[in-house]
């Protein structure tokens, strides 16, 4: 019987510091958009996002060498839906409440999906550790009194989208993982970039934010996704779940240093509940029998 050998360290080494380097660009490209949403909306500034992110990632992958049937299709449209829906509402949550605390949140979408694959008694434990750290950001008094409750309405709604991104984004990506994700970069666009444009207008064209526009595209879509995709085949699953886990952490610091964004002990201490929630579902996740 043939035994699975473990990835020896040094081939762990590459693909674990270019997941970092990608959740490093995300987080970048998310305090980027953060200084464009006051000029053009959240909504203009997805649109923006999607647009060129779709751009670079058809030139990349050619989506249009797919070949789909209705099933397919229907699936691929599902998944672009919900990461254009995504994208919209955590840049809603961007406007309203720190980037450190949208992604915390955000993350209970993920952490639901992986979850769910498997109910066990330990599970409950990193359940229970997220809800914690969604009630200590919670505008009820105390720290967290400064928190806008539609902007943390925005990142748990975006959460859910995110957890729809990977039921579907799984589904649609068995074969063409790249493919797919332009694919569903150009439905996500086709959706939102039209309240993009009916909210800022010309605005979006002015020669001024392209840069910005073109950097936040590249560093929050274009680039994270194509090296998210080259780390997840060489990792083990068990450590890119562990990896990911830390991106609510990288989200707080990234806020911090470009944002100045400070955040309560109380706040610091949520995103760690939902950090270690998140990272121990993943440690202790056991693959189900197919």
């Amino acid at each position: 019987m043939n035994q699975r050998i473990p990835p020896s360290p040094e081939a762990i080494l590459l693909p674990v510091a270019v997941l970092i380097l990608a959740m490093l660009g995300f987080q970048t490209g998310a305090a980027l958009a953060k200084t464009l949403i006051p000029v053009v909306g959240a909504s203009g500034a997805v649109a923006l996002r999607l647009v060129y992110a779709t751009l670079m990632l058809w030139i990349v992958w050619r989506p249009w060498r797919m070949r789909l049937d209705a099933k397919a299709a229907r699936t691929v449209i599902i998944y672009g839906i919900a990461l254009g829906c995504m994208n919209l509402l955590f840049y809603c949550a961007l406007q309203r409440i720190p980037l450190g605390i949208a992604v915390a949140l955000e993350f209970t979408g993920p952490l639901a999906v992986a979850v769910a694959a498997a109910i066990r008694p330990l599970d409950f434990v990193w359940v229970a550790l997220a809800v914690i750290g969604v009630l200590m950001v919670l505008p009820l008094g105390g720290a967290s009194h400064a928190l806008d409750w539609l902007g943390i309405l925005y990142a748990l709604a975006a959460g859910g989208c995110w957890a729809l991104y990977i039921v579907y984004g799984r589904r649609a990506g068995l074969q063409s993982g790249g493919q797919t994700t332009a694919m569903g970069m150009l439905i996500g666009a086709v959706v939102i970039a039209p309240i993009g444009v009916a909210h800022a207008g010309a605005a979006l064209l002015k020669p001024e934010i392209l840069p910005i526009a073109l950097a936040i595209a590249f560093l929050s879509s274009a680039l994270p996704y194509s090296l998210e995709m080259y780390a997840m085949t060489r990792l083990p699953s068990r450590i890119f779940g562990v990896l990911m886990s830390i991106d609510p952490a990288l989200a707080a610091a990234s806020g911090l240093v470009l944002l100045g964004e400070r955040l309560s002990w109380l706040q610091w201490t949520a995103i760690g509940c939902i950090v270690l929630a998140s990272a121990g579902s993943a440690t202790t996740h056991q693959a189900e029998p197919r």
